[in-house]
């Protein structure tokens, strides 16, 4: 029965393993998911981490060591020799996660580790994985997998994917190939089961089946699976080989680490950082677009510098000043988050730039609409100013229109030119509209006030 980790719980297992009590400790972990234990080690000391590790089963030990997050990860791998790493973790891991934790070390670890896996076949299906980049489906895809060819018979079929199910946790989909190993369908376990001894795979196996290859990216596989409520998806080569699969699991945490950096981008962080990396790391990650916007703030007060003289003779200006830029940039963000949504779920499907643009603006001409026209009562009513209330309306209403066709048409350039679109959704779109905003109050602003006065 799994224990649910509070606080008095941990509490116990940590009083357990610095007393070094194996028995205590051994029974308390046992209850726990692997993904509770994993939560132990920010209390750990390096030393006390490795007690704990050695107390659990290898098997339970790998599935432990996969659930943290990677600097953890690797400062614990970094304290322990190399031969116990390849035969306490790396043997019972599937290939996926042993290149996920061997790719964390440094290279002369690396090595290391992989002269010393006993099993040479699986130490190359690693080495293999190794050779991708993390963000393909190369680099996502575990090598254990059945397959059967279509010229087996059922007989042959089942005696050959025993022997392949030994390496396997769970079993999906039997994959069928021909003789030179191409991808050609699937076989379900409910035909095998129905066909006499003698039939063979290419008699009941069906070619519907859907497919990346090695190069695609790991967002086009998040988006194919979730498209086609997938749990699994098989990974062939350049020229149809099949190598691999990725399962669900392994595209959740894809969709999860996408959803992370995406929002980093939006809140101007530059790296990928967690709140546990030093002050100066999140300084340097932080820094850039903090400078973009103070160079912005600067554009802005040169803006305002330039119709200094319009400001002196019309000084009610000044009051809506923070209103238009605070208008701007939350309109160029709402229409620059809807748009990057769009493609990040790849939801915006075949419509032009031109049909995009059409539509935001007419989305903006409502909204605009709408908001100057409650500015311009507010104004009409609460204020004797004629010219500043047409002024501040019909400007607001002009921002609005620009703020909402920038936010829109800047992602998609950036996703154009293979640029993360959520770069758009942050400070850049907010310092951009409050310069152009401010720009266009003050221009209508001294041609209206010209017409009306």
């Amino acid at each position: 029965m799994s224990q649910k980790l509070t606080r008095e719980y941990l509490n116990e297992i940590l009083e357990a393993i610095k007393i070094r009590d194996d028995d205590a400790s051994q029974l308390m972990l046992e209850s726990l998911h692997p993904a509770d234990i994993a939560e132990i080690y920010d209390e750990l000391s390096i030393e006390e981490a490795t007690y704990l590790y050695m107390l659990l089963d290898p098997e339970k030990a790998s599935d432990v060591l996969v659930e943290l997050e990677e600097n953890d990860r690797e400062k614990f791998l970094n304290s322990l020799p190399s031969e116990v790493i390849a035969s306490q973790f790396i043997d019972h891991m599937e290939s996926d996660d042993a290149a996920d934790v061997i790719g964390d070390l440094d290279e002369e670890k690396k090595q290391e580790v992989l002269l010393h896996i006993d099993d040479v076949e699986q130490a190359g299906d690693i080495v293999d994985l190794l050779g991708y980049n993390e963000d393909t489906a190369g680099g996502l895809m575990a090598k254990e997998l059945i397959r059967v060819n279509e010229n087996w018979g059922v007989a042959t079929c089942i005696r050959e994917m025993r022997k392949q199910a030994e390496d396997l946790d769970e079993i999906y989909y039997i994959y069928v190939v021909n003789n030179e190993n191409l991808l050609i369908g699937i076989l379900s376990l409910k035909a095998l089961l129905l066909a006499s001894a003698s039939t063979k795979v290419h008699d009941i196996y069906s070619d519907d089946i859907r497919s990346v290859q090695t190069e695609a990216s790991s967002e086009a596989v998040a988006q194919i699976m979730e498209k086609y409520d997938l749990v699994v998806l098989p990974v062939t080569d350049s020229i149809g080989r099949l190598v691999g699969r990725i399962t669900i699991d392994d595209v959740v945490d894809v969709i999860r680490e996408e959803a992370e950096r995406d929002y980093q981008l939006a809140s101007g962080i530059t790296a990928d950082v967690e709140t546990t990396d030093s002050p100066a790391r999140l300084s340097r990650a932080r820094l850039p677009w903090l400078i973009i916007g103070l160079l912005g703030g600067i554009i802005v007060a040169a803006v305002i510098g330039r119709f200094e003289n319009d400001i002196q003779i019309n000084p009610e200006m000044a009051f809506f000043i923070p209103l238009i830029a605070a208008m701007a940039g939350n309109v160029g963000i709402q229409s620059s988050a809807i748009i990057v949504q769009g493609i990040a779920s790849n939801s915006l499907g075949l419509e032009s730039t031109a049909k995009k643009l059409s539509k935001e603006f007419l989305v903006a001409l409502l909204n605009g609409l709408i908001l100057s026209g409650l500015l311009f009562l507010y104004n009409f009513f609460f204020s004797d100013n004629l010219a500043l209330t047409f002024t501040v309306s019909a400007s607001l209403f002009v921002v609005i229109i620009f703020a909402a066709l920038f936010g829109t048409l800047i992602p998609l350039l950036l996703n154009r030119v293979k640029i993360d679109p959520a770069l758009a959704t942050g400070p850049f779109i907010t310092t951009m509209n409050d310069i152009m905003g401010l720009f266009i109050y003050f221009l209508m602003g001294r041609i209206l006030y010209g017409i009306f006065i």
